[in-house]
Protein backbone atom coordinates (compact mmCIF):
# COMPACT_ATOMS: atom_id res chain seq x y z
CA UNK A 1 0.00 0.00 0.00
CA UNK A 2 2.80 2.36 0.90
CA UNK A 3 4.51 1.55 -2.39
CA UNK A 4 1.33 2.37 -4.35
CA UNK A 5 0.99 5.67 -2.50
CA UNK A 6 4.61 6.56 -3.28
CA UNK A 7 4.10 5.79 -6.95
CA UNK A 8 0.94 7.91 -7.12
CA UNK A 9 2.70 10.79 -5.36
CA UNK A 10 5.62 10.62 -7.81
CA UNK A 11 3.24 10.76 -10.78
CA UNK A 12 1.33 13.73 -9.37
CA UNK A 13 4.55 15.66 -8.66
CA UNK A 14 6.06 14.85 -12.07
CA UNK A 15 3.03 16.08 -14.04
CA UNK A 16 3.84 19.83 -13.73
CA UNK A 17 7.43 19.15 -14.80
CA UNK A 18 6.26 17.30 -17.90
CA UNK A 19 3.88 20.15 -18.72
CA UNK A 20 6.75 22.66 -18.51
CA UNK A 21 8.91 20.54 -20.80
CA UNK A 22 6.13 20.44 -23.40
CA UNK A 23 5.26 24.14 -23.16
CA UNK A 24 4.46 25.88 -26.41
CA UNK A 25 5.41 29.41 -27.47
CA UNK A 26 3.41 31.59 -29.84
CA UNK A 27 5.12 32.76 -33.00
CA UNK A 28 4.60 36.11 -34.72
CA UNK A 29 3.01 34.41 -37.71
CA UNK A 30 2.97 31.28 -39.83
CA UNK A 31 4.19 29.98 -43.17
CA UNK A 32 1.45 28.09 -44.99
CA UNK A 33 1.39 26.24 -48.29
CA UNK A 34 -1.62 26.38 -50.60
CA UNK A 35 -2.37 23.96 -53.41
CA UNK A 36 -4.74 24.51 -56.32
CA UNK A 37 -5.64 20.92 -57.16
CA UNK A 38 -6.98 21.84 -60.62
CA UNK A 39 -3.85 23.64 -61.86
CA UNK A 40 -1.35 21.77 -59.68
CA UNK A 41 0.03 25.14 -58.54
CA UNK A 42 1.46 25.62 -55.05
CA UNK A 43 2.17 28.85 -53.21
CA UNK A 44 3.84 29.50 -49.90
CA UNK A 45 2.42 32.42 -47.96
CA UNK A 46 3.48 34.17 -44.79
CA UNK A 47 0.71 35.47 -42.60
CA UNK A 48 1.06 37.42 -39.37
CA UNK A 49 -0.87 36.47 -36.25
CA UNK A 50 -4.24 38.22 -36.22
CA UNK A 51 -4.21 38.97 -39.96
CA UNK A 52 -6.11 37.66 -42.98
CA UNK A 53 -4.43 36.80 -46.27
CA UNK A 54 -5.72 35.58 -49.62
CA UNK A 55 -4.29 32.72 -51.68
CA UNK A 56 -5.99 31.55 -54.85
CA UNK A 57 -9.72 32.04 -54.19
CA UNK A 58 -9.77 31.63 -50.43
CA UNK A 59 -9.19 33.86 -47.43
CA UNK A 60 -7.17 32.62 -44.47
CA UNK A 61 -7.18 34.19 -41.00
CA UNK A 62 -4.46 33.19 -38.53
CA UNK A 63 -5.42 33.41 -34.87
CA UNK A 64 -2.27 31.85 -33.41
CA UNK A 65 0.74 29.73 -34.35
CA UNK A 66 2.50 27.75 -31.62
CA UNK A 67 5.67 25.69 -31.53
CA UNK A 68 7.59 23.76 -28.83
CA UNK A 69 9.48 26.25 -26.66
CA UNK A 70 12.58 24.08 -26.40
CA UNK A 71 12.63 23.38 -30.16
CA UNK A 72 11.64 26.36 -32.37
CA UNK A 73 12.12 24.33 -35.54
CA UNK A 74 9.91 21.58 -34.13
CA UNK A 75 6.32 20.81 -34.85
CA UNK A 76 4.11 23.86 -35.43
CA UNK A 77 0.37 24.06 -34.97
CA UNK A 78 -1.79 26.96 -36.11
CA UNK A 79 -5.38 28.00 -35.45
CA UNK A 80 -6.85 28.97 -38.83
CA UNK A 81 -10.18 30.13 -40.18
CA UNK A 82 -10.54 29.53 -43.92
CA UNK A 83 -13.40 30.53 -46.21
CA UNK A 84 -14.03 31.10 -49.90
CA UNK A 85 -14.14 34.74 -50.92
CA UNK A 86 -17.67 36.04 -50.57
CA UNK A 87 -18.87 33.07 -48.50
CA UNK A 88 -20.74 33.63 -45.26
CA UNK A 89 -19.66 30.36 -43.63
CA UNK A 90 -16.13 29.18 -42.90
CA UNK A 91 -14.99 26.10 -44.81
CA UNK A 92 -12.53 25.33 -41.99
CA UNK A 93 -11.93 26.56 -38.47
CA UNK A 94 -9.56 24.90 -36.04
CA UNK A 95 -6.01 23.79 -35.31
CA UNK A 96 -3.81 22.44 -38.11
CA UNK A 97 -0.67 20.56 -37.19
CA UNK A 98 2.40 20.76 -39.44
CA UNK A 99 3.52 17.17 -38.90
CA UNK A 100 -0.01 15.74 -39.40
CA UNK A 101 -1.84 17.91 -41.95
CA UNK A 102 -4.47 15.23 -42.60
CA UNK A 103 -5.41 14.99 -38.91
CA UNK A 104 -7.56 18.14 -39.12
CA UNK A 105 -7.60 19.32 -42.72
CA UNK A 106 -9.49 21.71 -44.97
CA UNK A 107 -12.14 19.71 -46.83
CA UNK A 108 -12.40 21.55 -50.15
CA UNK A 109 -12.86 20.20 -53.67
CA UNK A 110 -10.30 22.50 -55.29
CA UNK A 111 -7.93 23.91 -52.66
CA UNK A 112 -5.71 22.49 -49.97
CA UNK A 113 -3.90 24.43 -47.23
CA UNK A 114 -1.39 23.16 -44.68
CA UNK A 115 0.98 24.61 -42.08
CA UNK A 116 4.73 24.48 -42.73
CA UNK A 117 6.13 26.33 -39.70
CA UNK A 118 5.70 29.26 -37.34
CA UNK A 119 7.54 32.53 -37.83
CA UNK A 120 9.75 33.01 -34.78
CA UNK A 121 11.09 36.33 -33.48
Amino acid sequence: MRRLFSLALAIVLAAPLAAQENAATSGTGAVLRGLDKVNGETRDIEIARGETNTVFGIDIALTDCRYPAENPTGDAFAYLTIWEQGAQRAAFEGWMIASSPALNALDHARYDIWVLRCITP
